[in-house]
């Protein structure tokens, strides 16, 4: 397994939008392997391909204390199932020490492969539901700062851009 780099914002790469997974095979199992590591290792609750530059629609995630409740995503479809809306705190590995509210949509239903290519279903609620919403949204190229007025995201852009001039 590897840790893989993860792309941070404002980093254009981070909207490539996704391409379906054609066979889930010994190479994204590999892929998915590498995303639980990594996302470990930052650490974080859930991680889409998109944020370590590989443009395949997979996401892994554990919303576990413990490490213990792995989920993996393949080609994620979504349906709100509700049109109430829930406001949690979201951060992302891809904009690292920014935490900010977002409305989502409180239960969703999600279809996907798991990680031997076996198609299932799940109803999400809480901060499932959010983490799925997040990371999907991901493959589509948005990024939780999206949701912010213009005034926010731009003052987060520039003080990412100055951390990555000074770490460079």
């Amino acid at each position: 397994m590897a840790i893989l780099n993860i792309l941070e914002f404002p980093d254009s790469r981070l909207r490539t939008i996704a391409k379906p997974v054609a066979a889930v095979d010994e190479g994204v199992r590999q892929l998915v392997d590498d995303m639980f590591e990594t996302m470990y290792e930052a650490p974080g609750i859930g991680l889409a391909a998109t944020q370590v530059n590989v443009h395949k629609r997979v996401v892994v995630m554990d919303l576990s204390e413990d490490r213990s409740e792995p989920r993996v995503f393949i080609n994620p479809e979504l349906e709100p199932l509700t049109d109430e809306m829930d406001q949690y705190q979201e951060g992302c590995l891809s904009v690292p020490g920014f935490y900010e509210n977002v409305d989502r949509p409180q239960r969703v239903k999600v279809k996907a492969l798991d990680r031997e290519g076996q198609p299932y279903e799940l109803i999400a609620e809480g901060l499932l539901a959010v983490c799925i919403q997040h990371e999907c949204d991901h493959l589509n190229g948005k990024l939780f700062v999206d949701y912010l007025s213009n005034l926010k995201r731009d003052r987060i852009k520039k003080k990412l851009e100055k951390l990555h001039k000074q770490n460079a």
